[in-house]
């Protein structure tokens, strides 16, 4: 079990974990288009704190099927029911035209999980893909999806659909995946979702990402690393796990985990043979620096 942290104690951040406050013109514009009501993104529902480098530098990170999820994992603070709202069908069009209109570089688009649908938004999301490629054909998409539960044909659906990068996020290490998420996710179930996307088109780029800090042992992440190789994957972000909330459904931080320790860990991946590696306390799933790295390599191969 993860330790608890008293209600009324609170952990103050280390130095390496502060943040400037977003600005810049760029940033301002995104700002504007968000406000309009039309898109949702991560960005804000997460509260990253690389939002204002992301948004000036031409990424940002958009969240479709909604903006409520059926899963209630407790790292995030994404709202969650059983039943959100049917997903809204002029969705793809109206974010493919705000991408277009943004002139954005580099779109990671993510989506909650929509345990309530029969194909669990697969369809959506392809639609989403396609009408991107038509509408904005110079901005290059990452879409970080849920694990369909496992269920090959909605995985499929979303491959066949060809998004430049496609990831799914482990998380954490197998120990922690419960109660880090929620009941309906699962350590081999991510795994294998990595993996067959790699044999459905072994030419698109994977990415996941694990966050660091809830308590997981060194041999653990060298495990979930080896494991995730294994499935073939491309791109590993390593981070660190910050509470987004009080509320007792969100895990407490057990460790604030050292640059030194990223820095090693990242030096560990490469070793692995990763394409690339982003490991920082800062990092999140959806990182600039990793975005660069990913834009360079994909112009390249288009």
């Amino acid at each position: 079990m993860i330790p608890t942290t008293p209600p009324q104690k609170r952990r103050s951040l280390p130095p390496w974990l502060k943040a400037e406050l977003p600005s810049g013109a760029r940033y301002e514009r995104v700002k504007d288009q968000m406000k309009s009501g039309v898109l949702h993104t991560v960005c804000e529902e997460a509260r990253c704190p690389n939002i204002g480098e992301c948004w000036n530098g031409g990424t940002a990170t958009f969240m479709v099927l909604g903006d409520t999820c059926t899963r209630g994992c407790r790292f995030c603070s994404v709202e969650t029911a059983r039943t959100p709202p049917p997903p809204d069908p002029l969705e793809p069009i109206r974010l493919a035209d705000s991408l277009a209109k943004l002139e954005l570089n580099y779109a990671v688009i993510t989506t909650v999980c929509r345990d309530d649908l029969p194909d669990q938004g697969a369809a959506h999301i392809a639609l989403c893909v396609r009408a991107i490629r038509d509408r904005a054909p110079s901005v290059l998409q990452e879409f970080l999806i849920q694990d369909f539960r496992g269920d090959l044909e909605c995985l499929d659906t979303v491959v066949r659909a060809k998004p430049d990068v496609l990831a799914h996020n482990l998380e954490t290490v197998e120990r922690l995946t419960h109660p880090v998420r929620d009941i309906r996710a699962g350590y081999r179930q991510s795994i294998d979702v990595l993996a067959a996307i790699k044999r459905m088109d072994p030419a698109m780029k994977t990415k996941t990402s694990l966050m660091l800090g809830l308590g997981e042992r060194d041999q653990e992440v060298s495990r979930a690393m080896l494991d995730l190789r294994e499935a073939g994957v491309d791109i590993l972000t390593l981070g660190q796990y910050l509470r987004p909330s009080r509320e007792t459904r969100h895990l407490p931080v057990v460790e604030f985990v050292s640059p030194d320790r990223f820095a090693a860990l990242e030096i560990e991946a490469k070793a692995m043979g990763f394409l690339y590696i982003a490991s920082g306390p800062m990092v999140r799933s959806s990182y600039r620096a990793g975005e660069l790295f990913l834009e360079g390599l994909l112009r390249t191969e288009r």
